[in-house]
């Protein structure tokens, strides 16, 4: 009798076919980050699409892709300086729980590193600060300002 056909589920690309990565399409940060880290998220994210269908597992394995080479340094996504010390599927759960949660700038960073991120968030004072004081003035400096809380006055 008649042939059945299985509608299939068109993702919404963020590649177009000509090649070229829809910025509309993408997430905030990504859309204000550089050409490379734009086409690093779309291709993963088509990817995961084809794969995994179009939803959030997409996005989330997108962003993972995303954060092996780059990094984010306040309202944008930049290129990490060093290469991932482990492939995305050799990370332990717990670990890879702990990388997401995590500022741009842990405290294994060298003074020089987080000297260079301070500099890139523009943060004044940042030639006199120990590397403790740059890693809480980048931290700060990362947290969106709707999120902060007020700190009471100090004496």
């Amino acid at each position: 009798m008649g042939r059945v056909v299985q509608k299939r589920e068109v993702a919404m690309r963020m590649i177009s076919k000509k090649g070229k990565v829809r910025a509309k399409r993408l997430p905030g940060a990504v859309a204000r980050s550089g050409k490379k880290a734009q086409r690093a998220f779309a291709e993963a994210h088509d990817a995961a699409a084809r794969e995994h269908g179009e939803g959030e597992r997409a996005r989330r394995i997108a962003f993972d892709a995303l954060k092996d080479k780059f990094e984010k340094v306040g309202k944008r996504w930049e290129r990490k300086a060093k290469a991932p010390a482990a492939p995305a599927a050799q990370r332990t759960a717990a670990g890879a729980r702990q990388r997401a949660t995590a500022p741009a700038a842990d405290a294994s960073a060298t003074k020089a590193q987080l000297y260079e991120i301070a500099k890139r968030l523009d943060i004044a004072g940042r030639s006199t600060m120990s590397k403790g004081d740059l890693l809480q003035a980048i931290q700060r400096a990362a947290t969106p300002a709707t999120s902060r809380r007020s700190s009471p006055a100090r004496a």
